[in-house]
């Protein structure tokens, strides 16, 4: 099935879903306290930078996609303005709009390896970014990460006595520079939301479907990308 056609049979299907319940669900299986539903789009930043992983924000790019622009609004940005970011493959995708914090509801800085010579690496030394994040903080904010980005959280100061994860081989040194590293594939406190390494984007990306518009639209999305959620999604 083409691809725009599978997302609109999805748009379709989740209003569907809500109104008659998941697969014929009885009413009394809904949820006793509902969210409200939003009233406006859920608007979703990714950051990009050179050298970032093109799994590490493809995955929760194409959760949200299944959820329609009417619903989420995505915007690659970049700390460095407009401009186009080559990914760790060679890829080049260009970042059309400004780095604006202040319009984003959530903010999703994804991985781009790890160690010397990695991408990330050079962001955390050259320290542009993490002062951006450090400085975008602000209530009502929702600030993630997918794998090894979450060590540019940490380098920005974010995650120092938060419950957070990362990628298996940055586990030691998030924990060293304060975060309070938990094994769940996907880690929720509140206005801290990360994962685990590269795949649990994925998962990251339909949790949050499920935390701003409930279990129906994240299951749907499940249903069309043929895919079960890994792991523990840790709450505080």
């Amino acid at each position: 099935m083409p691809f725009p056609h599978r997302r609109n049979l999805l748009r379709g299907g989740v209003a569907a879903a809500v109104g008659a319940g998941l697969a014929g669900a009885p009413a009394q299986a809904a949820p006793t306290t509902p969210a409200a539903p939003r009233r406006e789009p859920l608007r979703v930043h990714t950051v990009l930078y050179d050298g970032v992983e093109e799994q590490d924000f493809a995955g929760h790019i194409e959760v949200f996609g299944i959820a329609g622009k009417e619903r989420i609004e995505q915007t690659f940005v970049s700390v460095d303005g407009p401009r186009t970011v080559t990914t760790s493959a060679g890829m080049e995708v260009v970042c059309r709009a400004a780095w604006s914090p202040r319009s984003a509801d959530v903010i999703l800085v994804p991985g781009a390896g790890y160690g010397d010579g990695s991408g990330l690496q050079r962001e955390v030394r050259r320290g542009v970014l993490p002062r951006a994040l450090a400085a975008a903080r602000r209530r009502g904010l929702v600030l993630g990460a997918v794998c090894s980005g979450t060590m540019l959280l940490s380098a920005a100061g974010i995650t120092a006595g938060r419950p957070c994860t990362t990628h298996h081989i940055a586990k030691e040194d998030l924990a060293a520079q304060g975060g309070r590293v938990v094994s769940g594939r996907v880690v929720d406190d509140g206005d801290l939301v990360t994962c685990g390494g590269v795949t649990s984007g994925i998962d990251l990306g339909i949790w949050l479907l499920e935390r701003f518009y409930g279990p129906q639209t994240a299951l749907f999305a499940e249903e069309v990308l043929e895919y079960e959620r890994r792991g523990t999604v840790w709450r505080s």
